[in-house]
């Protein structure tokens, strides 16, 4: 989409003041009645430009934004959105349940604004009309198709209907997840209400929905999330005995999803899913990090300590939970005798684009420990270049190293901090491990 209006080599007026009075001065067959016609309508046109730049200059894009998606004729998904001054710049930040979550850096021109979102290799490109942006998601390099968008300032995210929640849902239940093909989908929904305002999240083996957001009004429910990636939209039916029903909508289509209160629900051991095969007892890598200098399990600088290895990836949602996580944990315990080593899966790997999404990933939570390139971002090429491992479910995966340079442990997927009780049993469990390996 082009939200370009006025040609920066023609700065004093618009491209179309140009043919009225070339009609009316260069051609000597127009009449007088028709040169002052042409010349009205370049007043009017340059009077309309001169408006639209008092509109512009007037615009501010600060403040709270309700954002929708048009996914389909029948699908909406809306999205809210702050827009602020920080360390003296406009920043745009994606807002959902208590997360704000930084998207980037706003460039405003005469008549658009532009939000580079470098964390998903995305950008919103929205036009100014009034006080309402309308435009596009789309991909930084133009490849895809891009999202439709529209947005003005206001604070809800779903129209509100006027009815009252039947009831209050809050609680945990085991949710199942339906697959075209039949195959069923463990998870566990978590959901706090608070009058027609609901939050949640659904856990997977393979990690959270992150911080969803909706309303109750009466027992149907809506939930959905953004942060610069793509829109997720879940709506479904709580049951007066403890059941629900319901369905997430996207562009590729639905999946139905049914679920039970449970106050015990919870997923499978997470340590136990992914394990080394007979026979192995560490992993054997040598890999480059964005200089092209080569890391391995086997330097100097990992022996004799507790290693954390993460398989990850900037682009994943969950792994940017972890590092929020593991980044400032390093910080506080490097000098303990531990060190990290993330090994990044990324969408492309040629080495300009792997070194600018490592560095981004590396600035963004100010990562001091060492990241390596290791490969595309596929289940399958991580499981080839690790083969010691008997598979591979998850971004991102935690594997434990102890001083002998032996695995421990492995942990599969992540819990966030929108899981709430499973996140804080989760960093009790990591600072856990790491303090018995310290031990031995």
């Amino acid at each position: 989409m082009s939200t370009k209006l006025v040609d920066k080599n023609i700065p004093m007026y618009n491209k179309s003041l140009y043919i009225p009075f070339a009609i009316a001065f260069a051609i000597p067959s127009i009449s007088f009645a028709q040169g002052q016609k042409a010349e009205s309508i370049v007043h009017a046109d340059a009077q309309a430009h001169k408006n639209q730049n008092q509109k512009s200059a007037a615009f501010s894009p600060n403040g709270n934004w309700r954002g929708v998606f048009k996914i389909k004729p029948d699908l909406d998904i809306p999205f809210n959105f702050e827009i602020k001054d920080k360390d003296g710049l406009k920043k745009l930040y994606f807002r959902n349940a208590e997360e704000s979550f930084e998207g980037g850096v706003i460039k405003q021109t005469a008549d658009s604004i532009f939000v580079k979102i470098d964390q998903f290799d995305n950008e919103l490109a929205l036009g100014i009309n009034g006080n309402i942006l309308n435009g596009s998601l789309r991909k930084q390099n133009g490849t895809g198709k891009a999202t439709q968008i529209s947005a003005e300032k206001k604070d809800y995210r779903f129209e509100p209907n006027g009815k009252a929640a039947a009831g209050n849902y809050s609680g945990s239940y085991d949710v199942i997840f339906k697959s075209p093909d039949g195959k069923e989908e463990k998870t566990v929904g978590l959901f706090k209400q608070t009058g027609n305002k609901i939050t949640g999240t659904f856990l997977r083996v393979t990690g959270d929905s992150r911080y969803l957001e909706g309303t109750v009004q009466g027992n149907e429910f809506q939930l959905s999330a953004f942060i610069g990636s793509s829109p997720s939209y879940y709506k479904g039916k709580f049951e007066s005995d403890g059941t629900l029903t319901g369905e997430i909508l996207s562009a590729r289509g639905s999946q139905p999803f049914t679920g039970v209160k449970n106050k015990d629900a919870a997923l499978p051991d997470a340590y136990k899913l992914t394990y080394l095969k007979e026979g192995y007892k560490t992993l054997d890598f040598s890999l480059p990090d964005v200089n092209g200098k080569k890391i391995s399990l086997k330097d100097d600088k990992y022996k004799n300590k507790v290693v954390v290895l993460t398989i990850t990836g900037s682009w994943c949602p969950n792994c940017i939970d972890e590092a929020g996580f593991i980044a400032p944990w390093y910080k506080e315990n490097k000098k303990r005798g531990v060190e990290v080593i993330a090994l990044h899966y990324e969408r492309q790997t040629d080495a300009e684009y792997a070194k600018k999404a490592l560095t981004n990933f590396r600035n963004r939570f100010g990562i001091e420990y060492d990241q390596v390139i290791a490969g595309k971002a596929d289940k399958q090429a991580v499981a080839e270049s690790l083969p010691a491992l008997n598979s591979f479910v998850s971004f991102p995966t935690t594997i434990f190293i102890d001083k002998s340079g032996n695995v421990a442990k492995i942990h599969t997927g992540y819990n966030g901090p929108a899981t709430g009780k499973f996140y804080d049993e989760f960093v009790k469990e990591f600072n856990s491990e790491i303090d018995e390996l310290l031990k031995k």
